[in-house]
């Protein structure tokens, strides 16, 4: 049995280990193994029929995590919780987990801290991973530095817990960037109060997708934006910013009933306009701190150090928005409804008709002091769409939506909508107008079908990957 004391740094040693090495630790290995093992068991809904096999790896993991657990003090509650799950959930048979005690312990919100780690073991599907619910297990560490901490303080977001990957099972060892609570098996839906994203996998990303896509159209990056291709820190607290305003304006502005459209099913071009609004906010409100912070200090104003800081990197998300919508969004994943991918060949058109973004002699040029209020526009252009909804009936907002979209990007030659629904889908349910949309609606331009070809194993090449790499 290993013993554990005290270190002079307040954390706890175990096998030699304290919490900063705890992926080198025994302990994990075997956790890790044993989430492994268990996964070849698991059906899709995370049950396991072979009970035999399953009951000394489910022993395996409450070993694992009662080891462990000494050297997470702040989620104490959480991985007690977590060994409970695991032996009902072995003592009623092993049929669908349900792990809604252990989810509900669980609160990495209240330790935002820099640098702070947390544990996670649940029964899960990973985002842009694996539908089934497997049993996960994973390191992860807190992204928290000063700047981000006091900029919270003015776009309050309570829910958002920025994090890194140590080390994980293989649900994560795909695109998932991700940590979210409604993707845990439970017996029934609490209300949650976080939502994790991993901006070291988003930073390590787009560092080598940005620098890839612009050697091949021969880009000449802005000094700033070159910078962040060199270092991944500096990138990882650029998305960190991003992500926390991007976050929050799901459920802010003059919107549609329920904008963020959980559960509902709609024409994917909404949640194209959704996220991308989201993503623009964040743009804008950027130009807006930087454009603050910069008069003050023209006006002779001496900014602190997490100041110069947050003005440093409001420069930098900008470049972030534009360069990984246009350059990994609008060419990763399969053209089958890819709202994500439609938005960015929506910004990267948006920019190109309003001649702040050439592409000539095969070569990509911005005029950089015009970028911003262009970008701006298109972010009123979706406001507007959105205010005006609130006194539309739901289809007639569909078809506003679809008519600016169209407007930007072409759609399909082939498309029901573009030549004008008829009148039994207009005067039908919503799910006519919805299977009126083909998969890939807006295909991509010959830009983004040549970028595409030359970007592919760079983007493949993305998959897993972590800040270290």
């Amino acid at each position: 049995m290993t013993i554990a004391t005290p270190t002079r740094a307040g954390h706890e040693l175990l096998d030699g280990h304290t919490v900063d090495t705890v992926e080198r630790t025994p302990a994990w290995t075997r956790l890790k193994t044993a989430a492994t093992a268990l996964q070849a068991l698991q059906a899709k809904d995370g049950s396991i029929e072979d009970t035999a096999a399953a009951s000394p790896l489910i022993d395996e993991v409450i070993q694992s995590l009662d080891a462990l657990a000494p050297l997470f003090p702040h989620d104490e509650a959480y991985l007690a919780a977590s060994v409970v799950d695991f032996r009902r959930w072995r003592d009623e048979g092993l049929g669908v987990p349900d792990f809604l005690d252990s989810l509900v312990a669980f609160q990495p919100q209240e330790h935002r801290v820099d640098g702070i780690r947390h544990l996670v073991v649940f029964p899960m599907y990973t985002q842009n991973g694996s539908s089934d619910r497997h049993v996960e297990a994973l390191i992860v560490e807190a992204i928290w530095p000063e700047f981000i901490a006091r900029l919270e303080t003015e776009y309050t977001n309570r829910l958002f817990v920025s994090l890194r990957l140590i080390d994980f099972t293989s649900g994560y060892d795909t695109n998932s960037a991700v940590l979210f609570p409604e993707t845990v098996a439970m017996r029934e839906i609490p209300t949650f109060t976080w939502g994790a994203i991993f901006q070291d996998r988003e930073a390590a990303r787009y560092r080598r997708v940005t620098r890839a896509a612009a050697d091949i159209t021969k880009l000449e990056l802005p000094a700033a934006a070159a910078r962040m291709l060199d270092d991944q820190a500096l990138t990882e607290q650029t998305f960190v910013m991003w992500d926390l305003i991007h976050d929050r304006t799901h459920m802010r502005g003059d919107l549609p009933f329920d904008p963020f459209m959980i559960k509902q099913r709609m024409p994917f071009f909404l949640y194209s306009l959704e996220e991308l609004r989201c993503d623009l906010t964040a743009f804008r409100e950027c130009v807006s701190l930087q454009a603050r912070l910069s008069l003050r200090q023209a006006e002779g104003a001496e900014l602190d150090a997490t100041e110069k800081t947050m003005l440093e990197h409001a420069e930098l998300v900008q470049y972030a928005v534009i360069f990984d919508r246009i350059f990994r969004f609008a060419i990763t994943g399969s053209r089958v409804r890819n709202y994500d991918g439609l938005g960015g060949q929506l910004l990267f058109a948006w920019l190109h008709q309003h001649r702040v973004l050439h592409w000539t002699d095969t070569s990509l040029a911005f005029d950089w002091d015009e970028v911003p209020a262009a970008v701006i526009a298109l972010a009123d252009a979706i406001d507007e769409l959105y205010w005006r909804s609130i006194d539309r009936p739901k289809v007639a907002h569909w078809l506003a939506a679809y008519d600016l979209v169209r407007g930007v990007v072409t759609p399909h030659p082939a498309s029901v909508w573009a030549r004008g629904l008829s009148d039994e889908v207009l005067a039908g349910l919503p799910k006519g107008y919805t299977d009126a949309v083909l998969d890939d609606e807006f295909p991509l331009s010959m830009f983004f079908e040549a970028l595409e070809k030359k970007m592919r194993p760079v983007i493949a090449s993305t998959e897993g990957i972590r800040g270290t790499d």
